[in-house]
């Protein structure tokens, strides 16, 4: 515990200039509505602080993230209605959670039963004396219908810490209105296999249209991120070790320069995806494609009607052929806290909610996440077509790829490296011009190395 105090200053600084969820993350999110929930949480009677009895507090970073939960409150309720839980559920927006939860933890008061911990920010709360509790016994009894590398993310030693809310890979979003008006078919987009097939397109697309084929987050990390743990890169090696500069590294994001210097790639409106200012031009027809997770089909459904069955979903391209044509990125890894006065309460809640059968279905249904059991993906719920994306099933087009994909690497010095990315590198390469590419990651990798 005093190595976690002692790190609060450090720590509350990296989180204050963290972007969410590999930006994003399902992970924008909070904002008005979480100061409304959480003073509408008060006035029932409810606090932060852990629930007493059948009552379970819970914090989130992200509103819709209140129906898996429900779901899960709901179905445990059924099977215990001489003895319901309750749920107290709070909204904050993502870094001031993650700051209010490390500062609960440090002080032993305050801190909820259950905590909704983004992944940009999980690894300081495996530092030092961990306040969350083992979740073994009831993720162990599913991880084998599961994609392990999702819960490798919040696992330290041989205990897992926190239960992931999707596998969160990595496609291609075609707007298809803009492809079709350059001249391309659904059947072009088919024959994509590379980055330079892709980069071929999207020079066509602009040459005819005007329009940019993609965007580049400035004040966060897509594509870049994804592309480079495709290649079985990060920034970071498995032991932790830096590995931001390294040569794929550093060919990735001159592969990107150098295609953003044709003029056929722009940053994105407001610095990163996770902004209104970004959808309501994406929603315009801003640009013709765009990498992110899987977990953006919630963003385009939320707030992009006007793209309605324009948008088409595909793997992502690879630079060589053999790699992943998809990767797990983003995330959050909902914990149970030390603090937590009813842990087996605690525990069957958050089975029901995110570990069964059902409640997969459920996170599939309710918020568009592709979810962590590989054995709900050929359910007749999740295989049918999406009107809003171009009336195809996504599980019939990335079910092939989603299976055994990669995750980053998630230990000590994540958080710093990915505020690293999001802050100095995309904004020195790509807004001032201050940097190549080469000389933006050794300066971070150096300063990284500095706090090995």
């Amino acid at each position: 515990m005093k190595k976690l105090l002692a790190s609060t200053l450090a720590m509350t600084m990296a989180l204050s200039l963290a972007a969410c969820g590999g930006g994003s993350s399902e992970n924008s999110g909070g904002g008005n509505a979480g100061g409304t929930q959480a003073a509408q949480t008060e006035a029932a009677g409810g606090q932060s602080g852990s629930g007493e009895g059948n009552v379970i507090t819970i914090w989130t970073s992200n509103e819709l993230h209140n129906q898996m939960f429900e779901f899960g409150e709901k179905v445990y309720n059924e099977k215990h209605a001489d003895s319901p839980v309750e749920l107290k559920i709070e909204v904050y927006p993502n870094a001031e959670m993650a700051n209010k939860l490390l500062i609960a933890l440090q002080s032993g008061v305050g801190a909820p039963d259950i905590a909704d911990i983004n992944i940009n920010y999980f690894s300081n709360f495996l530092k030092g004396d961990v306040q969350l509790v083992p979740l073994n016994d009831i993720v162990e009894k599913e991880l084998a219908s599961c994609v392990q590398s999702r819960f490798d993310l919040y696992k330290k030693d041989s205990s897992y810490y926190g239960i992931p809310t999707h596998v969160g890979a990595s496609v291609v979003y075609y707007n298809m209105e803009i492809i079709e008006k350059a001249g391309f078919t659904i059947e072009d987009v088919d024959a994509i296999e590379t980055w330079d097939q892709y980069r071929e397109m999207g020079l066509q697309v602009f040459e005819k249209t005007g329009i940019p084929m993609t965007v580049y987050e400035v004040s966060n990390q897509r594509p870049f991120w994804p592309m480079i743990v495709q290649q079985g890169g990060d920034y970071l090696n498995a032991d932790g070790t830096v590995a931001m500069d390294s040569d794929s590294n550093i060919k990735v994001l001159e592969w990107m320069k150098d295609f953003w210097d044709t003029g056929a790639v722009v940053a994105a409106p407001g610095g990163s995806t996770s902004v209104e200012e970004f959808w309501t031009w994406m929603n315009q027809g801003g640009c013709a494609s765009l990498t992110m997770p899987s977990w953006f089909m919630s963003r385009f459904t939320n707030y992009m009607p006007d793209l309605e069955g324009k948008i088409a979903i595909r793997p992502m391209p690879v630079f060589e052929e053999g790699q992943p044509r998809t990767v797990g990125i983003g995330g959050t890894g909902t914990a149970i806290t030390t603090q937590c006065k009813n842990v087996e309460l605690a525990k069957e809640v958050l089975y029901e909610s995110k570990l069964t059968y059902e409640a997969n279905v459920n996170i599939w249904e309710c918020l568009q996440f592709d979810p962590v059991r590989t054995d709900v993906w050929t359910d007749d719920r999740l295989t049918a077509p999406m009107a809003y994306f171009y009336n195809e099933s996504f599980f019939q087009i990335m079910g092939g790829y989603v299976d055994g994909c990669p995750s980053p690497v998630n230990a000590d010095l994540s958080v710093a490296a990915q505020d690293l990315v999001n802050n100095s590198v995309m904004y020195n390469v790509f807004v001032d011009g201050s940097q190549t590419p080469a000389e933006a990651l050794k300066a971070a990798a150096e300063e990284l190395r500095a706090q090995q």
